[in-house]
């Protein structure tokens, strides 16, 4: 009777903990509205809505998107882009550019799917643009109705384009374009300065977006506001901090500015040397704008001045970003967040892609750096059996220190220190293996939640190693054509998990608590239900972990009979008990 209670305790609690997250998380954190009365997405709304990658996940919403787009790119006004990674238009109407496709990154798996979107006109679904202008004081500036003139037709790595706008008041404004070979805009701002007095200027560019798209922030990854203030990269600002403040102005020199997806980022960053204030805004209707506006300068009469901000929208690709950063793009190889671990997790990323570039699939570079890590973990585990066994041969010795001070707790602790230290034992050693292999699991589960190396990668049956597996058992593993909600989308590689997990528990010695043991009995499966929404790379990972570890275990304990016996007898007393 004890232990049905038990059992019925464990399943209440692991109900309350699959089924409770949710409503739990909609009581303490409700649904935000904005002074205006705005209603705006929570971060569970937004990551049930948009996938990782920050596309428009309704249909609805992608319908209306594609008409709009046809619409407003059918527009006269526009200067073409194509360079060997980016590719769109600008719109002479304001000097925006705001049409951005990402020519090798596919929307969806589909080969004949369109490229990933980045930029989109105002006032379409997917809004996200970019604008360079001047602020000034008591003289006409450029503005979003101006039309400019441009000289050239395409912009290309080889052919730049320049803007022209002359205000009638002996003010000539410019800007010139260029484009590198990856994801870098070049925006060179000129203003020459032909009337009688001086004028004070103050460059700016901007990047503005809405955050429909936005994938989702969550604890562990950062989604939303991003910018580099003095030397170090910010991640604290979100779009929920600017839907309660409407703005906000980090501290510090900002070195760049702009917002982050998970995969794709769109920022600006001044000309090396000069001083530049970001800031970011809430405009309404879930749009948000973060803005570099440099110091005020006098423009002589007779003279011109001319600044320099760049436009960094692209992929967060490591090589890419490593790339400007050995060119003076100050730490913008960190503005993937890998968090407190990014000097262990920064390598095993480029392990997994120098493994992929022999194995020429992402899944079997996955399987082999799980199976180098546990390589190198193994005499560490080695260390850790070892430690287990020399405590077990220890316990007739401790167990009669126990009973001989049973009244005297102090006595009894200092013998057993001096019996530690007499075999030469140290208790502490089994525990450290686990300590030490922490920081590495979780980098590598940061880089295989945040490397766009992995999106869309393919590895037997499935197709996307960054989507949740698409075989699940309601559907019959895909024989079914729908996709079951939530946590109910149990596929091949969460059952797999489920199992391996069992099979580790089962193989280490039984907790001789009741409740424990139902507890770890259930643990695997409740698991299962858990992981099956993330990432089909990340389980195939764990699973890998899994069943190396039960390899490992086997082996082990050939070494150490001992202790196998000692499972094993743990094993029984606990089914006795």
């Amino acid at each position: 009777m004890h232990n049905q209670r038990n059992i019925v305790l464990a399943l209440v609690l692991s109900a309350l903990l699959l089924f409770g997250w949710d409503m739990a998380m909609q009581y303490f954190y409700p649904q935000p509205v904005t002074a205006t009365g705005e209603r705006v997405d929570t971060p569970a709304e937004r990551a049930a809505r948009n996938p990782a990658d920050g596309s428009l996940a309704a249909p609805q919403d992608a319908a209306a998107l594609k008409a709009d787009l046809a619409s407003a790119l059918a527009q006269p006004g526009r200067v073409r882009i194509d360079g060997p990674r980016l590719a769109g238009s600008i719109l002479l109407k304001g000097a925006v550019i705001d049409d951005l496709v990402l020519k090798d990154h596919r929307e969806a798996t589909n080969r004949a799917s369109g490229p990933v979107r980045l930029f989109s006109p105002a006032g379409t679904p997917a809004q996200q643009y970019a604008r360079f202008g001047w602020v000034g004081s008591n003289i006409a500036v450029p503005g979003p109705d101006t039309v400019w003139q441009a000289e050239g037709t395409t912009l290309t790595p080889r052919t730049p384009v320049t803007l022209r706008w002359n205000n009638g008041q002996g003010l000539t404004f410019a800007i010139r374009l260029t484009i590198d070979d990856t994801y870098l805009v070049t925006a060179e701002q000129s203003i020459a300065n032909t009337g009688p007095n001086p004028v004070v200027v103050q460059p700016y560019g901007f990047v503005t977006r809405t955050s429909s798209n936005a994938s989702a922030d969550i604890w562990n990854v950062h989604s939303g506001p991003i910018g580099l203030f003095d030397g170090a990269v910010d991640f604290d600002v979100n779009y929920e901090d600017l839907d309660e403040s409407t703005r906000v102005t980090p501290a510090g020199r900002a070195g760049w500015a702009g917002f982050t997806d998970i995969y794709w980022m769109s920022i600006l960053a001044p000309q090396a040397g000069s001083a530049s204030d970001a800031t970011y805004r809430r405009l309404g209707s879930q749009l948000y704008r973060a803005e570099l506006v440099a110091e005020p300068e006098t423009v002589p009469a007779g003279r011109s001045l001319t600044t320099k901000t760049r436009l960094f929208a692209g992929a967060k690709d490591s090589a890419v970003l490593n790339a400007y950063e050995a060119q003076g793009f100050d730490n913008l190889s960190l503005a993937i967040d890998w968090g407190w671990f990014r000097w262990i997790a920064k390598p095993t990323l480029a392990l997994l892609n120098a493994i992929f570039s022999v194995t020429a699939n992402f899944g079997l570079a996955i399987i082999g750096l799980t199976i180098i890590v546990r390589l190198l973990m193994f005499p560490i585990a080695q260390k850790q059996f070892a430690s287990m066994a020399a405590m077990k041969a220890l316990q007739p010795k401790m167990k009669a220190i126990q009973d001989r001070y049973k009244d005297d707790k102090p006595t009894q602790q200092q013998k057993i220190m001096e019996l530690y230290r007499e075999e030469k034992v140290n208790p502490l050693a089994g525990c450290l293996p686990i300590l030490i292999q922490i920081p590495i699991f979780f980098a590598l589960y940061k880089v295989l939640i945040l490397a766009v190396e992995m999106r869309h990668q393919p590895f037997l049956y499935i197709r996307d190693l960054a989507a949740p597996d698409p075989a699940t058992v309601l559907n019959l593993f895909g024989l079914l054509p729908f996709t079951p909600p939530g946590f109910l989308a149990i596929g091949v590689l969460a059952v797999l998990l489920g199992v391996t997990m069992w099979l580790t528990f089962k193989m280490n010695p039984a907790a001789m608590d009741p409740i424990q043991q139902q507890i770890f009995s259930l643990m695997p499966w409740l698991m299962m239900f858990v992981m099956a929404p993330f990432s089909a790379g990340l389980l195939l990972y764990w699973v890998t972990s899994n069943v190396l570890t039960i390899a490992q275990q086997k082996y082990l304990y050939s070494k150490h009979p001992g202790l196998r016996a000692q499972a094993e007898a743990d094993k029984a007393k606990a089914a006795e008990a």
